[in-house]
């Protein structure tokens, strides 16, 4: 059964009492809040993600709740509590949405120890995934958007989970956030994306989501092996250059955007060591969506 198939009288009351547990990937999550824009929001945006309806545990206990005391009257605040404990600072009630997208994410990075875990968008074309690992500014999230908009596969805007077994990534298909710049940028390039409100004034400056296409969440308990490593970088008004990186160097980068890799000792390097093997590796370097879109298209053909 699929979220938006609860009547939204049933959905709301189940999400503000006893939870919502909803599958995203390989990890199961139940949510409660009883805040209404963060209800509407999460339903719009996660209405097509399958509930988990049998008995069992789920990986991650998330509560969105509203402050108390007077500031509730004049400047309303709402914390993310994860397992009854509140790891970050309150944030603006009408933040809720994105204040749980980064809460999730933190969360996933602090307990998802069965997989490798890099710091990376994935997208899959023909079978095999292309990984963009980059750090915060380098264009990762947008070239994201950008692919999935020209018939991509999402597997995730931020986690590349290996499987440590045979070195399969997992997907986690879930809103791509983009920030600042890239709103407008996706808004105007993909004239058919789906994107939800701006939030402004967040610690990242603006930012909207873009919704996860169904396809992606209907496949999102296929796993596939990885093909390309591409390491991005946007610059503006740069022509595009796209080049080969050596193995060792590929192994350094890749090893330094992982959440884990020191954590998991020999089983982060052995992990880090396959893909790097198993994939052609390059640096990315563009100024233009259609050209870094046809350079990765052809990658994949190839």
């Amino acid at each position: 059964m699929k979220l938006a198939g609860l009547p939204i009288e049933d959905y709301r009351h189940r999400l503000a009492t006893t939870g919502i547990r909803v599958l995203t990937g390989p990890f199961s999550v139940r949510i409660r809040s009883s805040v209404t824009e963060f209800a509407d929001l999460f339903r719009h945006f996660y209405g097509e993600f399958p509930l988990q309806t049998e008995p069992g545990i789920a990986d991650f206990h998330v509560n969105l709740k509203q402050r108390q005391g007077v500031r509730r009257w004049w400047r309303p605040q709402v914390e993310f509590l994860w397992d009854g404990q509140s790891p970050f600072l309150p944030y603006p009630r009408s933040h809720a949405f994105p204040l749980f997208e980064w809460g999730l994410n933190w969360s996933i990075a602090m307990q998802g120890h069965q997989f490798l875990m890099l710091h990376a968008a994935g997208v899959e074309r023909n079978g095999k995934v292309l990984l963009l690992p980059a750090w915060p500014g380098a264009g990762k999230s947008t070239l994201c958007a950008a692919l999935v908009s020209h018939g991509w596969r999402l597997f995730s805007d931020e986690f590349g989970l290996v499987r440590h077994g045979d070195g399969q990534l997992l997907p986690l298909p879930r809103p791509v956030p983009l920030k600042n710049r890239s709103i407008g940028v996706i808004r105007e390039y993909a004239k058919n994306a789906e994107l939800g409100p701006d939030f402004p004034g967040t610690r990242k400056g603006t930012v909207a989501h873009l919704r996860t296409p169904d396809a992606s969440v209907e496949q999102a308990s296929l796993a596939a092996p990885p093909g390309w490593l591409v390491f991005p970088r946007y610059r503006a008004g740069a022509s595009l250059r796209l080049e080969a990186v050596p193995k060792a160097q590929a192994f350094l980068k890749l090893s330094n955007n992982s959440f884990n890799y020191r954590l998991l000792g020999k089983r982060g390097f052995q992990g880090v060591a396959r893909l790097v093997r198993d994939c052609d590796c390059h640096n990315l370097s563009y100024g233009n969506l259609d050209e870094a879109i046809e350079a990765m298209d052809l990658l994949a053909e190839a």
